[in-house]
C-alpha cells in the first residue's frame, strides 16, 4: 500500500525553525521526483521545493531560497524539509508529493505549519 505521511509541523515564532518529514511506504523515494508544496488559507497550492530522482538537484521557490533545505534519506525512505528563519507568510499546510510521471503521483495528508508570535 502506497502511503506518504508528513510530520513535524506545529506552531513556531517568527525567526524560528521547523523540520518536516515525509515517510514513504509502498515505493522507493529515489525512484520518484519528490517535492514539497504548501497551501495557505484562500490561496492556491504552490510548489516549495522539488528534488530530482538522482537527488543531485533541488529547485526552490524564490520565496524560500536560502531559508529552506530539502533532503532525502534513502535508508529511511524519507524526505525532509528544513525550514529556517520562518516568517508569518510561511504559514500553510505543507504537503509531500511523489511523482513517477504525470499520470502516477501520490500526495500526503499534509501537516500544518503556523508561524506567529
Amino acid at each position: 500500500q502506497v502511503q506518504l505521511v508528513e510530520s513535524g509541523g506545529g506552531l513556531v515564532q517568527p525567526g524560528g525553525s521547523l523540520r518536516l518529514s515525509c515517510a514513504a511506504s509502498g515505493f522507493d523515494v529515489y525512484k520518484y521526483e519528490m517535492s514539497w508544496y504548501r497551501q495557505a488559507p484562500g490561496k492556491e497550492r504552490e510548489l516549495v521545493a522539488a528534488m530530482t530522482r538522482s537527488g543531485r538537484s533541488t529547485d526552490y521557490a524564490d520565496s524560500v531560497k536560502g531559508r529552506f533545505t530539502m533532503s532525502r534519506d534513502t535508508a529511511l525512505n524519507t524526505v525532509h524539509l528544513q525550514m529556517n528563519s520562518l516568517k508569518p507568510e510561511d504559514t500553510a499546510v505543507y504537503y509531500c508529493k511523489a511523482a513517477y510521471n504525470r499520470f502516477l503521483t501520490y500526495w500526503g495528508q499534509g501537516t500544518q505549519v503556523t508561524v506567529s508570535s
